[in-house]
């Protein structure tokens, strides 16, 4: 097993000490691409549910944001070890995401889709190997069937994507990430996929309401997503303004993998008796870290998938 220390997580984050020293194991890269192929049969995928249990991975006191001059710089600075982690650690990995988006005031059903990623590296200023995306979609029945590639740099720009079911006749389309048709239904384009793009997202939230006054953080142990054990870290405006783009945020920290895999956002509840609404959220489960995938992973005529069947 392929093994680095996580020296970044020595300084002490929120107050705490999380990790010294400590060993951690992204999987083996195989030689083969059989672990990267697509599933014959879905993976397992619930619920988004984060299940609180009586597990508490980290000892925050409860006036840990106080010490800091700003209650989130010691979020930005969780968000910045962990996006270093993952831009020097993680070179792909495949994984379930759930995801759920308002569109014009009409919260969407979860979807589920079956997904590889390859994270882009550099090599001083050049791209030595691209953001690649697959996406499988699993369901629901509407969706299900689905497939969705795009390489940066690759095939014009374009995504390629088809339908699935009785919409399969439709064929393969090539289509600008952003544009009218493939931003149907979506809150962001293809192109903001993932979790390194996330980490970027959230950092530049973060430093956005920075610069606009006061909010409450809270950081606590005992969460579980996708039975992983992880930490939540929320952030709160009390008051709605128009330069806040929530109410209430949370992110949930994979304790081992130190990287967020569940984001979810919400609304300013509507009165004092009603719950704050869902604006989005998105859940990574089941997720495999260094598997090895190859260029074959992010070709549309690779013959496991469906693009010209």
């Amino acid at each position: 097993m392929r093994m680095f220390k996580a020296n970044i997580w020595k300084s002490t984050v929120l107050g705490v000490a999380l990790v010294s020293g400590t060993e951690f194991s992204f999987g083996q890269t195989p030689t083969s691409n059989t672990a990267a192929e697509k599933p014959s049969e879905p993976p397992k995928t619930t619920e988004p549910v984060a299940r609180v249990s009586k597990v508490q991975p980290f000892n925050a006191p409860v006036n840990a944001a106080s010490a800091s001059p700003h209650p989130l710089d010691p979020a930005l600075e969780l968000a910045r070890q962990s996006l270093t982690l993952m831009q020097s650690q993680v070179n792909d990995y495949t994984a379930v995401l759930i995801k759920r988006e308002r569109i014009a005031d009409e919260l969407g059903d979860n979807e589920f889709m079956f997904i590889k990623v390859r994270n882009r590296k550099m090599r001083g200023d050049q791209i030595v190997v691209p953001f690649s995306v697959y996406l499988a979609f699993l369901k629901p029945a509407s969706i299900k069937g689905r497939e969705v590639i795009f390489v940066e740099n690759a095939n014009d720009g374009k995504l390629i994507a088809h339908e699935g079911g009785m919409k399969r006749v439709l064929g393969t389309h090539r289509l600008e990430p952003d544009g009218y048709l493939a931003m149907a239904g979506q809150k962001y384009p293809l192109t903001d996929i993932g979790l390194e793009n996330l980490l970027v997202k959230l950092l530049e939230k973060g430093e956005r309401d920075r610069k606009h006054g006061h909010c409450n953080v809270r950081f606590e142990g005992g969460a579980k997503v996708g039975g992983r054990d992880c930490s939540i870290l929320e952030v709160m405006h009390a008051e709605k303004k128009p330069h806040y783009e929530f109410h209430k945020a949370q992110i949930f920290m994979d304790n081992e993998w130190k990287i967020p895999v569940r984001y979810a956002a919400f609304n300013w509840p509507e009165n004092k008796d009603s719950e704050p609404e869902v604006i989005e959220e998105y859940t990574y489960q089941n997720v495999k870290i260094n598997v090895g995938l190859t260029d074959k992973d992010f070709d549309f005529t690779n013959s496991d998938y469906n693009f010209h069947k």
